[in-house]
This record gives structure tokens, sequence and C-alpha cells, in this order.
């Protein structure tokens, strides 16, 4: 009998795709303590002002902002800790040789819970200019427009 897999969307970094060309996504762990768990269950989790860095082979997630819990009293942590991020050792030597390639960086995309663990969605991604910032928000327009058209002439 095969289960379905159960997600819950937690945090979403919108921002991402609008400045950056997401080429690759990669599904991380994170390295959390108990209160930071049950603070991202209750939703207050953010990854707006986040980035990623491999440092010795490592992965770290920086600015990822985990509101301490209300019940956790001293076993609460600094909520902009740096945060560790779990990937297979092939996997972070390929990012590694990316990065290292003009124009690349690593960016936090969404946070959720997978099967009860928590998990970080990850893109290698390349910085927009302004032109193709403004052209990928004209393509939206368009597209809302027609969407619109449709919707009326289905009344």
């Amino acid at each position: 009998m095969a289960q379905k897999e159960t997600q819950k969307l937690v945090a979403n970094n919108k921002k991402a795709y609008h400045d950056y060309f997401i080429d690759e996504t990669y599904e991380t762990g994170v390295a959390l303590h108990g209160t930071e768990v049950k603070s991202i269950r209750m939703g207050k989790c953010s990854i707006k002002e986040s980035f990623v860095r491999i440092e010795n082979g490592e992965v770290f997630v920086y600015g990822m902002h985990v509101s301490p819990y209300e019940k956790g009293n001293l076993f609460n942590k600094d909520p902009l800790r740096v945060k560790k991020l779990l990937m297979h050792r092939c996997e972070i030597n390929k990012l590694e040789g990316k990065i290292k390639e003009k124009g690349y960086t690593l960016v936090p995309l969404q946070v959720y819970f997978k099967e009860g663990r928590v998990k970080l969605q990850i893109g290698l991604a390349r910085g927009k200019k302004l032109y193709d910032k403004r052209e990928s928000i004209a393509r939206k327009d368009a597209r809302r427009e027609t969407e619109r058209e449709f919707k009326v002439k289905n009344l």
C-alpha cells in the first residue's frame, strides 16, 4: 500500500523567483533544536532575507528567522542563528563546483514539513537583470489579462 506524501508549506520566498532565474532545486534537511521545530510547526518562520553558503564542505543557511517558542523559556535559541543544512556529499560537491562559476548563487525557496520533518528547498540561481524583471512582470500581466478575458467570456 503506497502512502501519500504529506507536505505542509510553512514559508515561501516569492522574492527569490522575482530576483533570480532558478536553474535547479534541491531538498535539504535542517539541523534544528526542539523549540525551533515547535515554532516552525506554528508557522513562525521567515526566509525572506536569508541566503545559503557552503563552508568547509558543509552547507549553512544564514538569516533564516525562527521566532522563539512561547513556552520554550531557557531552551529557546537565537532566532537568527546559523543553521546547518543536511545534504549528501555528492550534491554538495556538485553545488560547490557550480557556485564557482560566474553568476551562480544558492537561495532558499521554501520551508515545509515532509513526513514530519522540516525540509528547506534551495535553488541554484542566476541573478536577473532589470530588463529581465520587467519582461517577466509584463508576461505575468499579459497572462492575467487573458485569464480575465477567458473568465468573462465563459460566464
